[in-house]
Order: C-alpha cells, then structure tokens, then sequence
C-alpha cells in the first residue's frame, strides 16, 4: 500500500467534490487536516463547499473541471503540483445516472453517461499516474457502484460504466503497485444525495423510485465516505459499504443462478409498482 493512503497523506483532490459524496470526502479529509482540492462544474457550489471546508480549518483549492475535458484535468495537475508540490490521493467522484432497459433512451445517452462516468475514471487516472509514479507514491480511490457488482436490471448503460470502473480498479490495483501506488473502488448503494438532479431516464417514475431508495438508505454520504476512506487506508481494493448489497454480491459469486432467480423477482415486483405510480 502507498505511504499516501495513511492518514500522513496530506494533499487530496477530489471530482465532484462540490456536493454529495465527492464532498463528504472533503469533509473527511478537513477533518484530518489535509489540504483538499475540489474540482466540479458548478461554480456556485464549488464556493459554498470552499467555504465549509474552510471552516473546519482546512487549505482549500476550489477549482471548475469538468471530467469530460482531459486538458481540464491536466490543468488541476499543474496547479497541484505549482502550489503543492504534488498530490497524494485522487479521488474519481463525479458521476451521473441513468436508467432505462436495452431499448429505452438514446444512444446519446449512453455516450453521456460513459463519457463522464467511466471515462472520466480513466481520464483522472491517466493524468495522474505520472505523478505518483515520479513520487513513489499515490492512491486512486475510484467510485463506481453497487451497480457495478451486482448488475440490477433496468439500470443498463449505469450499470456497465461502474462495472467499467470496478474493471479498471482491478487492473490497476496490481499494474501500478510496483509505483507504490494504491487502488481502492467505491461500491456504495443508495444513499442521500442529489444524483437525480441530472439523471436521464425514459422510464416514468425512475426518479421519484431512485429519491425514495436514497431516502431510506441506512448510511448517509458522510457514512459512506468514511467507509471507504478507512478502506482504503487497510489495503482494500473493493469497498461495499451497505450490508445488504455485500450479503448480494456474496450470493451472486458461490450461487450465481440463485441470485439471478431473485434479481428477477424483485425486478418483476418493482415493474409493477412503477407503473402503478406513473
């Protein structure tokens, strides 16, 4: 594991970090008295959160970036490194959902989708693996989704880019480890936060059913974040925070075919309430 992902690491970056879970992070990482760079497309909240961060004592870099434009994120790298020196731990936050089966929605929507979701993953990653190689050290937490694991009907385009970024965790995790630089996934299921503000679904419904699981989530952002910053701090590649959702990737990997048999029984029920609510 990179020396960064103790608790010495001192210099944090973070996509999406102006609401949600990318600032919850920050807010995990004030706390320990790092210095915290929030990059997002809002300026508005990129100010709000500056000041929030700034009150729990923290330095604070506020930066726009948007994940889609590589030469955005190589402008935070500079910058970084210009004021800092460097940057120990990246986290690859922003994100956006979708829903819809195979046939529903554009296929302008999926590009949407995995142009941010996924490819701004890899787009975080690319620009700063060079930076931790040079230093010896590093640590990428990547956040994809239970999604991710568990592949729930209904979620399609969603579903393959955080599967996308579980795949790229794990090929990371053991190419750069002779960098010293670490790799852990973020698989959180529902929780609070503001994802259906920008979501695309043709489904009718989907996102009054997305804020109600959200609303009855048993973690908050901060619950989450904590979760898989002290999961990346023991080594882990993969961190699921919700119990159920660990319980169903357990299942789906000894018992594939059972848990298939239930996937499609909750699904043909929720179907069913959907349209009922529509």
């Amino acid at each position: 594991m990179a020396k960064s992902s103790k608790t010495s690491a001192q210099r944090v970056f973070i996509t999406g970090g102006a609401s949600g879970l990318g600032l919850a992070f920050a807010r995990v990482y004030a706390g320990r008295g790092c210095r915290v760079a929030i990059g997002d497309i809002n300026a508005e909240r990129l100010n709000a959160a500056k000041k929030e961060l700034e009150a729990l004592g923290a330095a604070v870099i506020a930066t726009e970036c948007d994940v889609r434009q590589i030469a955005q994120l190589e402008a935070v790298r500079d910058l970084l490194l210009e004021q800092w020196g460097g940057v120990d731990v990246v986290i690859n936050n922003a994100g956006v959902a979708t829903g819809g089966d195979i046939d529903a929605g554009t296929l302008e929507d999926w590009d949407w989708v995995i142009d941010i979701n996924l490819m701004g993953v890899v787009r975080g990653c690319r620009v700063f693996t060079p930076v931790f190689r040079e230093q010896g050290n590093g640590l990428f937490i990547n956040v994809a989704s239970a999604a991710g694991l568990l592949s729930p009907p209904g979620m399609d385009s969603y579903n393959v880019t955080k599967a996308g970024v579980v795949a790229l965790s794990e090929t990371l995790k053991v190419e750069q480890a002779r960098y010293g630089i670490s790799v852990t996934v973020a698989c959180p299921a529902f929780f609070q936060t503001n994802l259906t503000e920008s979501i695309r679904a043709p489904v009718p419904g989907m996102d009054k059913m997305v804020n109600q699981l959200m609303s009855k989530s048993e973690l908050s952002a901060d619950d989450v974040a904590q979760a898989v910053v002290t999961g990346a701090e023991r080594g882990e590649l993969v961190v699921a925070p919700h119990k159920l959702e660990r319980r169903l990737w357990w299942l789906k990997r000894i018992a594939p075919d059972a848990y298939y048999r239930l996937v499609r029984q909750r699904f043909e029920k929720l179907a069913k309430k959907m349209v009922r609510a529509a």
